[in-house]
């Protein structure tokens, strides 16, 4: 059954055209929302740090606090959807997401960031996860295609004006704001789509909505937040042994959550984690590409940054311009990856990304020690385009590739799990940057010695990240070598499952 059947009636043809038109444009709006938030923060840290006097930990905690919350949340927030009312959950979350922007934004210290930070993470997990379901509920079957392309058009001009608007919003200094925009820019948009969506869409639930499993939920939070503290506070307190027994113990927890989601599929079959699905190899390589794919994008980004505003003493405009070949090369390079490459060369074609990834990775440790803090943005564009076309190579197709051996009918509980766990990743990767970054610089830097420790210590991490990408090459020989593309076919099985592959798309 599609989400069209469980959907509520539409009303007469010419004015159901124009409310689902509209109600398309509003969850839009929400999705690119949440997209430039996450890209927006990254080119405002340094701005961030210095008017907030923030540690390096607190920083790593701006960043990592959205995205754990948001993996953490993001496969019950589809459930709920699925049970209390897409469109009900789906103005919680867009009135909670405002909210936090607004406290985001009028932060009194780092630690009320942080705090709100996690807050608007947790209400994007309850937005997001509602935005493809709603389409799904609203439109008929044939005219899905031109939905998701316009989706996809969202996706990737959100992934270039994200840094673009950060830079703009941070130079400008708004009334004497100055970072506070990037969060106070969310109201204005939040509000209205909180009013236009109350009226224009469609409410819909799911006939067979699997249970929420928030025990599951509490054991996956607690278990990253025991691995992922000790890593972001450890260089700072001097690597304590609390730290290492809270790392440990996250496996005992992570070890908890496997033998409780085993007794929560012989219960009543509504696991947060589908664990039969590891049975299938590609499935579990897969995954395992996913999250050590998000490890290394959140140490890149995050050292990108520091290092170019930090190190280089580089303007916020300049930083956010200086990425802008990166986010084209990733656009196209994504789009023929999909249309093109993959459907004549298969798993091949992600294989090359990660090998022209690693080597945009590498030549960019080349330039940024041979040119050292005297580096132009021009000097940085080759590699940038280089890593930019290996990672479109591979974001695009890549979850059809762990898909592709998947049971049909457990397809969109295995999407919503790619998603969730590249976001763990992300949050892992960000907290990886205390060790990989700053523990590459010393504690006492003179004044002259900053710039050039930001350099190394840039060096170093990029190092950490063109290992990942060839263990991720590695990672790859597992998967499908003719990747199916079928994901949409999930929404055959269940409406569930299909918001859950949606989830992705």
């Amino acid at each position: 059954m599609s989400f069209s059947e469980t959907s509520q009636p539409p009303a007469q043809p010419a004015v159901g055209d124009r409310r689902r038109w509209f109600a398309l444009a509003i969850v839009m709006t929400a999705a690119f929302m949440d997209l430039v938030d996450v890209t927006i923060v990254n080119i405002a840290i340094p701005s961030i740090r210095r008017d907030e006097g923030a540690t390096f930990s607190q920083i790593q905690w701006i960043t990592a606090g959205y995205a754990l919350a948001f993996a953490a949340g993001l496969i019950t927030g589809g459930r709920l959807g699925d049970i209390h009312g897409r469109k009900k959950v789906f103005l919680v979350g867009i009135g909670g997401f405002t909210v936090a922007s607004a406290l985001c934004g009028l932060a009194v210290n780092p630690e009320m960031l942080v705090a709100s930070r996690i807050l608007q993470g947790a209400m994007a997990a309850l937005m997001v996860p509602q935005v493809l379901s709603i389409v799904h509920a609203t439109f008929p079957a044939h005219e899905r295609g031109k939905v998701f392309g316009l989706f996809g058009a969202i996706v990737g001009l959100g992934a270039v004006s994200g840094p673009l608007l950060g830079a703009l919003l941070t130079e400008w200094n708004l009334f004497g704001l100055e970072w506070r925009p990037i969060f106070l820019i969310n109201l204005p948009v939040g509000i209205a789509g909180l009013v236009l969506g109350s009226r224009f869409i469609t409410e819909s639930k799911a006939p067979r909505a699997l249970k929420l499993d928030l025990v599951g939920v509490a054991l996956v939070t607690l278990g990253l937040l025991m691995l992922i503290y000790p890593l972001t506070r450890g260089r700072e307190l001097g690597w304590p042994l609390w730290g290492y027994v809270s790392m440990a113990g996250a496996l005992v927890v992570f070890a908890a959550l496997v033998a409780y989601e085993r007794r929560k599929t012989v219960r009543d079959g509504s696991p947060l984690v589908e664990l039969s699905l590891f049975k299938v190899k590609s499935f579990a390589a897969g995954i395992a590409v996913q999250t050590v794919f998000g490890v290394g994008l959140g140490v890149f980004f995050l050292v990108w940054t520091l290092y170019m505003q930090e190190g280089l003493g580089w303007s916020p405009l300049r930083a956010g311009l200086t990425g802008v070949p990166f986010s084209i090369a990733v656009s196209v390079a994504a789009g023929m990856s999909v249309q093109k490459l993959v459907p004549r060369f298969g798993r091949k074609v992600l294989q090359a990304g990660a090998l022209v990834m690693a080597a945009g990775v590498l030549l960019y440790i080349w330039e940024s020690g041979r040119y050292g803090l005297g580096i132009e943005p021009w000097q940085m564009a080759l590699p940038l385009v280089v890593m930019g076309v290996g990672m479109g190579l591979i974001v695009a197709p890549l979850t059809d590739a762990v898909l592709s051996e998947v049971p049909r009918e457990h397809a969109g509980a295995a999407s919503g799990l790619i998603n969730t766990v590249q976001q763990m990743g992300n949050a892992l990767g960000l907290g990886l940057v205390s060790v990989v970054f700053f523990g590459a610089m010393s504690d006492h830097l003179t004044p002259d010695r900053i710039g050039p420790a930001f350099v190394d210590a840039f060096q170093n991490a990029l190092g950490w990240v063109a290992a990942v990408m060839g263990a991720i090459f590695l990672l790859m020989f597992a998967l499908p070598k003719r990747p199916a593309q079928h994901v949409e076919g999930a929404g055959d099985e269940s409406p569930a499952e299909e918001r859950e592959a949606a989830l992705v798309s």
